[in-house]
């Protein structure tokens, strides 16, 4: 596990490496959200937020998924992320639909072509790498990129970079309404029992986002950015591993054989 917080552009508090290399995943959608809110103010929280989400497909995520592309306008056949293995048929129940949608109602304000609006040549993606490389102090140049699990680009760079990009967050042009909507509704950013949701319910002011392969980050109240990453991608230690970071009690990981016995717990140690 590794860990960093950033306040200010310095590092306060780091478990493990800080250097780690890493992709930005969906850590990163309340940043790639910033266009759409300042595209479009006539937006609702629940449309923001949702924007902002990894969503696990429960009713009122998809009711908001809905809202935003009626305001796009667009409709479910626009999408771009594709069906999500597990899940029910149809792009609105991707994790990412919120996100597309989204991406899909900030084409339709600056008059770009919808179709492909995932690819790396866009001009959509083209100022997303550019917001990115503006809430982390670094060149264009300086990010990798690559392509993510629904499609669009994602943007590689250090933990603490990340952490320092939060850090950053409530100071980024647009960021006071992503930030307002997922304190508001941070059931729609995650889901029951998503981490990013239970850190912002337990911890008032806080904003989280959960990304792939075992990553979080976050931003405190006073300022301070954390990225939490398990090295290995796997998930599960994410949990007990922030809660010791952080001091915080965001309950425990159980172990279930296949009979449904409960026979331990994941703890950090």
């Amino acid at each position: 596990m590794h860990a960093v917080a950033v306040r200010e552009g310095e590092v306060v508090a780091a478990a493990g490496d800080p250097d780690l290399f890493c992709l930005f995943r969906s850590s990163a959608k309340p940043i790639q959200a910033l266009p759409l809110v300042r595209a479009r103010p006539d937006l609702e929280d629940v449309e923001i937020a949702i924007a902002c989400a990894s969503h696990r497909a429960e009713p009122a995520q998809i009711v908001a998924v809905r809202s935003l592309l009626a305001k796009a306008p667009a409709t479910e056949d626009d999408l771009e992320c594709g069906d999500q293995e597990g899940r029910a048929p149809g792009a609105i129940h991707n994790n990412c639909s919120g996100k597309h949608a989204g991406f899909l109602s900030v084409c339709r304000a600056r008059g770009w072509q919808t179709e492909g609006y995932r690819l790396p040549d866009h001009p959509l993606q083209e100022a997303l790498l550019e917001e990115i490389a503006r809430a982390a102090e670094l060149p264009v140049s300086d990010i990798t990129t690559a392509t993510d699990g629904c499609g669009v680009v994602t943007f590689g760079m250090s933990l603490e970079q990340m952490a320092a990009s939060f850090a950053r967050l409530a100071t980024l042009d647009g960021a006071d309404r992503a930030l307002a909507a997922m304190r508001a509704h941070p059931e729609l950013v995650g889901g029951e029992g998503s981490l990013d949701t239970d850190l912002m319910r337990l911890r008032a002011g806080w904003v989280a986002k959960g990304g792939a392969e075992g990553l979080l980050c976050a931003l405190a109240p006073d300022g301070t950015g954390y990225a939490v990453k398990c090295e290995d991608g796997n998930p599960r230690p994410l949990r007990p591993a922030l809660a010791r970071f952080l001091e915080a009690d965001l309950g425990s990981v159980p172990v279930v054989n296949m009979r449904g016995e409960h026979v331990g717990e994941v703890v950090a140690e």
